[in-house]
Formats: structure tokens, C-alpha cells, sequence
């Protein structure tokens, strides 16, 4: 992976969108409506170290990226635009599936579309009421943006002894289908123990086995190649774009994101997520048939300890001051406008890359 640092731009950086203006921040992404007093976390960029660095972040297992201009990729990335955006899209139809910080990604990109639309208000379609389906539908350019709510990619369901996870079963997979740009995550919750122990049992086409008497990790992996499959099996990679984005770090015990206003600038510093699964998801990945792009937002974002929410969130309904206990700080999520528009601008300069590469094949 490309080494990368946080760079400040204090003075040219500025907000791709108002926060005050989109209709899809939630509370829990919505810091600055929810108190928070400072700016400069909108403000800092960052830059990729060497020859391949900002390219490599888009990693397509399958095709090793040899034949584009670093300097092309970052110019774009630093003139990027939602009108540029829209008209890349137009006619198209783009997926989020995941978890919250898949939702999180889901706000930032609908947002940054919605600023670019000249008459939002008649001109786009919103629907937020649901917290398992969400979209944005640009009318004149025919394209729509959706988010489904799979925090495990898996399918869970109800039982009367229990909730039981199918690891053979993914969850709303029947509306992925026709996507045109597919963007999926998970992890996070695997890697809660309450989460796992709410769920009762796993379960492989008639084996069923209590949480408990299974190791957690190997229930991902079977989660993750069930997914593969899927995505091996039903996508057309002629029409369709496939992206798995990497762990977004937390930022606790010592790094605890309470009260912070500044990123970590110790380019050695690294937050700890267990190994086995980032390699599970990587191994998943490589080993597939067809070519899933690997956006590798981890190392970037992990200096990012000022951008969380903090205690600047809704805790069951009730937003959060700086007075309460530290403890209550939301260190997963990130405030937005905020690091995961870093996110997005560099999901669609892989559209910049693809173009490059096509152009030059033909």
C-alpha cells in the first residue's frame, strides 16, 4: 500500500458542499448543526508519496495499474466538481451497500451530487426516511444514487430461538442488480463482540451452529466468498464497476478522538484492526474471477482523529454538548462535510483512470 500524509491547505481547501443545504446528513454526521465550534477539519487535504502513490490507492487486484500518468489522476482529483461528477454518471446507477460508514460514504456522495444540481429542489428526487433503503435520483440526468442498509453483506433473519446469520445468503442482493457502479463494505460489525452475540446462530446451507461454537473470523470468510461468488456470478463487468472499500480506523484508547481538533502528524502511527480480516478481505478479493477494485481509504484516513463526530452527535435523540463525559464521543463515524468527500473524489477519479485507459486502447 502507498504510503500517504495529511497535508494542511487552510487557505485554498474549503467545503465542496454547505452542510446547512443537503438534505441527507443525518444527525450523527451533522457536526456542525450539532454545535461543533471549529472548521479546520473541513479544510486539511492530503497528498500521496511516491510514483504510483494516489493511483495505487484504487487497486484493481486483477490488472495492475502500469500505464497512467500519476500527475493526471492527482490534477483531477484537485479540480474535482459535482457538475463534472453528474455528467459522468448521467444515465447511470450507483449502490452502496454496508454499514453505517457505508452510509457515511452514501451522504457524502449524494450531497456533493445534490450541490451541482442547478434547481435541486425540482430537479431531484430524495428519499431518507427509511434507514434501510436511501436514494438520490438526479431527474435531467437520469442517474440515481442508493444506499441498502447490509452491515454484514449477509442475510440475518428472525427465528424463534434467535436471529440467525445465513453465511450462504447475502442481504438485498436482489437489488443490486443492473447497477451500473457497485461500492460495498463490511467488517465493523463483525468485529463487534455485542453485535455477534446478538445474532444467536450461523448458519451454511442446513448447518447450524451456535456463535459461540464458531470462530468469528472464519464466519467472515465464509460471509466474504459468499459475496464473491455473488458478484462472480450475476455482475457484467462490461457495464458494471465493482468496489470494495478498505476499514475505516477508529480512533480510541489513547488516540481517543474526544476533544480533538488537529490530525495525528506521526507518519508512523497506525490504528490497530485485526490483521486476519484485513487480510481475509484482500485474499477474498484477489482470488476472484472477475477484477473488484480494492479503494484503500484506511492509511489516509487514520490520521484523521480531529475528523470524527465526537461528542457532536445524537445519542437516542438527544445531541450531545461538550459538558458530557468523554465517553459518549462517536469516534467511527466522521463529521460531514469531511474526510469521506476524500472518499468519493477518489472512487470517481478511478472513472478518470478508466477513461484514460480505454481511450488509449482504442
Amino acid at each position: 500500500m502507498p504510503e500517504v500524509r495529511t497535508v494542511a491547505f487552510m487557505a485554498s481547501e474549503s467545503p465542496l458542499y454547505n452542510w446547512s443545504q443537503c438534505p441527507f446528513l443525518s444527525d450523527q454526521v451533522s457536526c456542525q448543526r450539532n454545535g461543533r465550534a471549529d472548521f479546520e477539519y473541513e479544510s486539511w487535504s492530503w497528498e500521496a508519496k511516491g510514483l504510483f502513490g494516489l493511483a495505487l490507492l484504487i487497486t484493481q487486484f486483477s490488472i495492475f495499474i502500469t500505464q497512467f500518468s500519476k500527475m493526471a489522476l492527482r490534477g483531477w482529483f484537485l479540480r474535482f466538481n459535482g457538475t463534472d461528477l453528474l455528467e459522468r454518471l448521467r444515465g447511470k446507477r450507483v449502490i452502496f451497500a454496508g454499514d453505517s460508514l457505508n452510509r457515511n460514504q452514501w451522504e457524502s456522495i449524494a450531497c456533493l451530487l445534490y450541490s451541482a444540481i442547478p434547481i435541486p429542489s425540482s430537479q431531484a428526487y430524495i428519499n431518507v426516511k427509511s434507514n434501510a433503503y436511501k436514494v438520490l435520483r438526479a431527474k435531467d440526468y437520469n442517474c440515481s444514487v442508493e444506499f441498502y442498509w447490509s452491515p454484514f453483506l449477509t442475510q440475518v433473519k428472525e427465528n424463534r430461538g434467535g436471529k440467525i446469520m445465513r453465511l450462504d445468503r447475502l442481504s438485498a442482493a436482489q437489488n443490486w442488480h443492473g447497477a451500473h457502479i457497485m461500492v460495498f463494505n463490511t467488517g465493523h460489525w463483525w468485529e463487534h463482540p455485542l453485535k455477534i452475540k446478538e445474532l444467536g446462530f450461523f448458519q451454511y446451507r442446513k448447518n447450524v451452529v451456535e456463535v459461540d461454537k464458531m470462530e468469528t473470523e472464519l464466519a467472515f470468510e465464509m460471509a466474504m466468498k459468499t459475496w464473491a461468488r455473488w458478484i462472480d456470478k450475476n455482475v457484467d463487468m462490461n457495464n458494471t464497476k465493482v468496489f470494495f472499500r478498505s476499514i475505516s480506523p477508529e480512533h480510541k484508547g489513547k488516540q481517543w478522538c474526544y476533544n480533538e481538533t488537529k490530525p495525528i502528524m506521526d507518519e508512523s502511527y497506525e490504528v490497530k484492526f485485526p490483521k486476519s480480516m484485513v487480510e481475509i478481505i484482500e485474499r477474498t478479493i484477489g482470488n476472484m474471477g472477475k477484477p473488484v477494485r480494492y479503494l484503500n481509504i484506511t492509511k489516509l484516513s487514520q490520521y484523521r482523529r480531529d475528523a470524527h463526530p465526537s461528542v457532536y452527535k445524537s445519542k437516542k435523540g438527544t445531541l450531545l454538548t461538550p459538558g458530557q463525559p468523554g465517553f459518549h464521543a462517536d469516534c467511527s463515524h466522521w463529521c460531514l462535510p469531511g474526510l469521506p468527500d476524500t472518499w468519493n473524489r477518489l472512487l470517481f477519479a478511478s472513472m478518470v483512470l478508466d477513461n484514460s485507459k480505454e481511450t488509449s486502447s482504442s
